[in-house]
Parts: C-alpha cells; structure tokens; sequence
C-alpha cells in the first residue's frame, strides 16, 4: 500500500508540473507603464506573425516589474520586465540572491518626460528651476530655506499664469517618477541655486541631495500610482491641474492634452533624437537569460522587438512614439549573442 501510494502521489506531481508547464507556453512581461504600450504592439504582432503564442504583458511601473523579475528562476516567475530606466544595482544584487544570475538588458529606443494639461488651458514655458520651485517641500526664499509657500505658478515667475500649482506625478514605483527626480527636480534645485545653499545650511551634500528632491505633501503635488491614463482622467476633472507624461503618451493624446516647453524647447521625437530637449531617457526591457530554452519564444521575442521592422525609425513603434535608437543594430547583435550585464 505504501508503495502505491508513493506512486499515486509521484503521479500527482508529475501531473500538477506538466500543468504549470502548460500554462506559461506564454511569455510573462511586467513593468514600466511608459514601456508597456510598445511591448503591447510588439507582442500582439509577434503572436500574428510567429507560431509562439502572444506575450502576457502586464503593467505596474518599473520598480514592481524588476521587483517580480528578480523573485527567481523558474515557470512561476515572469521572463522580462520593461523599465524606463536602468536597473539599480541594488536589484541586481536581490536578482542574484534570488538566483537570477544572467540579466540580458535591452534598449529599445529613447522617450521624453513631458508637461501637459488640459487643451483648452494655458500655455507653459518651464523651466527646470520653475518645477523645482513649484513642488520642493522647502525652497529658497531671500535667501533663506523656507517651507514652500508659492499657492500660483505666477508667484514662482511673473510671466508664468496666473494658475493654482497642481501636478500629478507619477508615484514612486515609476520609472518616470525617478528620471523626474533627477532630470527636473534636482536639475532645477541646482539651476535655481537652492542646492548650494541647503549644502550650506543641512552642512552635508547628501542631506542637500534629499532637500531637493523631497517633494511638498501639501495636495500642490500628487502622486499617481496607476499609469498615465488615470492622470489624463485626473486632469480632466481638475482644469488647473498638469500632468507628467511620457512623449508618446501626449503624442497619442493631442486631442486633449496641451504640452509645454522646457528650456524653451518643445518636446518631439526630432528634439529628443538631437538631444536638445533636456528632458530625455532611454527606455529598456530586460530578459532573464536562464529562461531562453525554457519558455518557448522568448528570444525569439526579444529580437523580433528590436528588429528593424518593429524598432527602426520606419516601424510601428516609432509611429507611436519611440524614438529610434541609432545603436540599434548593436542592440540587434547583443540580443542575437544573449549578451547579460555585469553583476
């Protein structure tokens, strides 16, 4: 008895692995929200056109997909998470302790943060000092830090409109929230002359580096967790209020959305392929290595997205958005020689 029962039991397991093994014939996607309608196109067109079945794609901002991504190695874990910016190494280090040892990271193109509110609303020159100003918890004032006091955007800058300060940011899982902190926020503490004197003032350049990117919590900056839809619907319910988006996002919004310049410069695929719209970042996906043979398509997943076809300046991604990588063919070949980070 005890012996067929043993085999019963060795046949309930073999039973319930062929069934995980059956149900992740698909590839798993997760990550940022920017990344996530290209990854949607690429994977919709990778199931038309390829016998692989079509991707699983799923949102939930950078940090949650590399979070799930490095869970470990295995069919319950997912094979690629989309990021708007690169991976820390602090999650290379939790990839590792987890048993994710072989990382490939793959750069799809280059996207822009961009400043948009509602069409029919004001005009907006920024500049990176204005955002700074607007949303910093503490601020420079006569030469003092003070807790932030500017209600308008007309307080921060005389030509500014005379306008309530509302912001929705994205929340802090984002990647967009991140390249936000660095490329605005503590852009504009600099050019504003705030860091050098809360250098002065905190006696400590990192106690500086955190007084500028610490954010008001006064309802004049809103986080949003969900993705960029929800600040769209946001904006619509609050006229005043603008939004942080990525380029492609406004770009297939411009019936509703009104963007403004930053540094004087409009944000288009054309400024940020020059490199004058300061405000720029590329955009990743990254594959678990250990997976490729095991999940069925997955590098054939991973070129099919950074072929010239669908990630060239001629393909659907740029007609969303995406601005081509001009190292694309470099790209192509790491993929095609599953070429993993350093750890």
């Amino acid at each position: 008895m005890k012996s067929a029962q043993l085999t019963v039991s060795a046949l309930a397991v073999i039973a319930a692995t062929a069934s995980v093994a059956s149900a992740r014939d698909q590839i798993q996607v997760a990550g940022s929200s920017t990344v996530l309608p290209y990854s949607t196109i690429v994977a919709e067109a990778f199931g038309e056109n390829t016998d692989f079945p079509t991707p699983v794609v799923e949102s939930g901002g950078s940090s949650a997909g590399l979070k799930k991504f490095c869970e470990g190695v295995g069919q319950n874990t997912i094979d690629i998470a989309n990021a708007s910016r690169p991976i820390k190494d602090s999650e290379k280090a939790a990839c590792k302790a987890a048993g994710v040892t072989e990382i490939m990271e793959v750069r799809i193109g280059y996207d822009g943060i961009v400043f948009a509110s509602e069409i029919a609303g004001n005009d907006f020159q920024f500049t990176a000092a204005d955002w700074f100003n607007a949303l910093a918890a503490e601020v420079v004032k006569d030469g003092k830090v003070v807790k932030n006091p500017y209600a308008k955007w007309s307080e921060i800058r005389a030509d500014l409109p005379e306008q309530d300060i509302l912001a929705f940011v994205p929340g802090t899982k984002h990647g967009t929230r991140e390249v936000f902190e660095e490329k605005v926020i503590a852009a504009g503490c600099k050019e504003s002359g705030a860091e050098e004197i809360f250098a002065k003032e905190k006696g400590d350049e990192d106690k500086a580096k955190e007084a500028c990117m610490a954010l008001r919590t006064d309802g004049k900056s809103v986080d949003i967790d969900g993705d960029y839809t929800e600040t769209l619907a946001r904006i619509q319910s609050a006229k005043n209020g603008i939004g942080v988006f990525g380029l492609s996002f406004y770009e297939n919004n411009t019936d509703k959305l009104k963007v403004a310049t930053i540094g004087g410069v409009t944000p288009s695929t054309e400024t940020i392929a020059s490199g004058e719209y300061p405000v720029s970042r590329p955009l990743f996906f990254y594959v678990k290595k250990q997976h490729i043979g095991e999940i069925q398509g997955l590098k054939e997943f991973a070129e099919f997205f950074v072929s010239d076809e669908i990630a060239g300046p001629e393909g659907p991604l740029a007609a969303y958005g995406l601005v081509a990588d001009p190292e694309l063919a470099a790209t192509q070949q790491a993929v095609a020689d599953e070429v993993t980070i350093a750890e």
